[in-house]
């Protein structure tokens, strides 16, 4: 079994007020020992280095806490999810948070679902839909206080998927690379017609120098129902 070394985060984590107690950080090392060895069989992630694991996908999302208000007993949906992230590592640090994990594609799922059990969770719902079938669905559509995405597609696009199933006063928070300014510049429209506030943009750096941004969006009215619209619509005419 691999050690991820998760006490190297764990002094970085304490100086935005994150506390790693031994559940997370044997949580952690399993689900990324989990990780490593699904994505021999299944493409999960490009990052397989321990040490990169470690501050490119666990400490990267811890990251989510220093930068989003997070209620406790707070519903977080994230959008898809693909390995998990940010979603299992906020639950990981934080279990009193309602998480539900949406993807389209069933074998991350099945992956996840072995995630869940070898953590011992029983309350994470997750969740085989598309997204713009999801935000439709009266079970998920502005249900969630928060809800979240990492590297899933453009903002004007991601707006629409994302912010339908964000309850009016809840956040939308979408992670970012280094272009987060000129995607929220093109975003304006989007923001407008689906009930989004201006953006708030955090900016973080990683190792290597590697530039991670927190694009925070507050819901200020519902959105209409028109909206999302299918996904060859959002692809090819974005709002």
């Amino acid at each position: 079994m691999i050690d991820f070394n998760i006490e190297k985060i764990m002094p970085l984590c304490s100086e935005f007020g994150v506390d790693i107690d031994d559940t997370a950080r044997e949580r952690l090392n399993i689900y990324g020992n989990l990780l490593l060895s699904w994505n021999e069989k299944m493409n999960l992630t490009a990052i397989t280095e321990p040490e990169e694991v470690l501050f490119k996908h666990f400490y990267d999302c811890i990251l989510f806490f220093k930068n989003v208000d997070v209620p406790k007993g707070a519903k977080v949906i994230d959008v898809g999810t693909g390995a998990g992230f940010p979603g299992m590592v906020l639950k990981i640090i934080r279990p009193d948070i309602k998480l539900t994990l949406l993807d389209g594609l069933n074998k991350r799922l099945v992956f996840l679902g072995e995630v869940i059990s070898e953590l011992g969770f029983s309350d994470i719902q997750t969740v085989h839909l598309r997204a713009e079938e999801g935000g439709k669905n009266s079970k998920h559509r502005e249900k969630y206080d928060i809800a979240c995405a990492r590297a899933v597609a453009a903002l004007p696009t991601l707006l629409e998927y994302c912010l339908p199933f964000v309850k009016k006063g809840g956040t939308f928070v979408a992670m970012k690379g280094p272009s987060a300014s000129e995607e929220a510049e093109k975003s304006k429209n989007a923001l407008r017609l689906l009930g989004g506030e201006k953006p708030n943009i955090i900016c973080e750096t990683l190792t290597g120098n590697e530039q991670r941004s927190f694009i925070l969006v507050k819901k200020i009215s519902q959105t209409p129902p028109k909206y999302p619209r299918i996904s060859a619509k959002i692809s090819k005419q974005p709002l």
